[in-house]
């Protein structure tokens, strides 16, 4: 029985499946995450090499800075992926994970630059930046 984790986007143009580890989820509140969710990003990470794509033809990427690039899907919108250059890791949001996803929230980054229309009052550790 694999302990893999299949995901996608909500049309299906993008499917993937991690067959590894995942780290616990990060929350971050920085003004590009919040662009480009609407809100801040959640994210958990796997190894490049656990990242296996099974379906790619909606897959795209967007160069967000000189150290990252943020996957989605051109066809539905979706957000799913956030890559930094000099990493072997990639970020996977968990709500694009099908079923239960066994990630859970550890942490909040970038809260220094986080909406004001919001507020973070889950207990949780809080970083001004990256930790």
């Amino acid at each position: 029985m694999s302990d893999a984790k299949l995901g996608g986007c909500l049309c299906g143009a993008v499917r993937y499946q991690v067959n590894g580890p995942m780290r616990p989820a990060t929350a971050c509140h920085c003004s590009q995450c919040r662009k480009m969710t609407g809100s801040f990003w959640m994210s958990t990470a796997c190894a490049d090499t656990d990242l296996e794509m099974t379906e790619t033809r909606g897959l795209a990427w967007y160069h967000s800075s000189s150290f990252a690039k943020r996957g989605f899907c051109r066809e539905c919108g979706s957000s799913l992926f956030w890559k930094a250059n000099a990493l072997d890791r990639i970020a996977i949001t968990p709500g694009t994970l099908d079923g239960a996803s066994t990630v859970h929230i550890a942490r909040h980054i970038f809260c220094a630059d986080k909406g004001d229309y919001y507020e973070i009052a889950d207990g949780l550790p809080q970083f001004a930046q990256d930790q």
